[in-house]
């Protein structure tokens, strides 16, 4: 990819570029799924924090667990929820707008004082789409979106997941870019475009 692709990655709708990763291990729990699709979706999280060259840990210091998976079938549902309005504030007309829009998906990022990523709020509407995919396709889509600032229009061209004759597969190019963001040699966070070089350059050498 150019450096010109990249920043569309990476670029948000005011126009502001920003590329930030996690700055602390990645401790996820999910919630509305049976067993043997928790021991899938976190599986997922796992393969992607190690293509990344990251790490998980059973705890976060701070918040307990720091990649929240929510799977339910209504908007609705969230606001009953106990004490998620204290993470996410102004549910309640989040979720209908959200329902409003027909989405099925929602994430919330939460950033730490340098910028990085401290945590990730995912949502996910089970709607016949969603429902559809294979759990450990959408754990992998959902692990590799959570992983990276991307721009809210990184997505919209093309699905973060490609298939490799019967397996499903990270698209090369963001396994790619993920791999070179979390280099220890780069900031976790770059709100400079130029950026895109030193990610393009990294991508060119893999």
């Amino acid at each position: 990819m150019t450096p010109d692709e990249i920043q569309t990655f990476f670029t948000r709708r005011d126009g502001s570029f920003l590329c930030a990763r996690w700055g602390r291990p990645v401790v996820p729990v999910v919630f509305g799924v049976d067993d043997a699709t928790l021991a899938t979706v976190k599986g997922g999280i796992e393969a992607v924090v190690t293509l990344a060259g990251h790490r998980m840990a059973e705890t976060d210091p701070e918040l307990g667990a720091n990649l929240m998976i929510f799977f339910f079938r209504d908007w609705d549902e969230l606001p009953q929820l106990p004490n998620l309005d204290r993470l996410i504030p102004d549910l309640g007309p989040l979720c209908a707008r959200l329902e409003a829009a027909g989405a099925n998906q929602y994430r919330a990022f939460r950033f730490d004082a340098e910028g990085a990523i401290r945590a990730v709020f995912v949502f996910l509407r089970m709607d016949a789409h969603l429902s559809a995919m294979p759990a450990a396709d959408l754990a992998l889509a959902q692990a590799a979106e959570a992983m990276l600032s991307w721009g809210e229009g990184a997505f919209a061209a093309a699905a973060p997941l490609a298939r490799a004759g019967q397996t499903v597969i990270l698209r090369p190019a963001i396994s790619g870019l993920i791999r070179a963001a979390y280099d220890p040699a780069l900031p976790a966070v770059a709100r400079d475009p130029a950026h895109a070089y030193r990610l393009a350059a990294r991508l060119s050498a893999a």
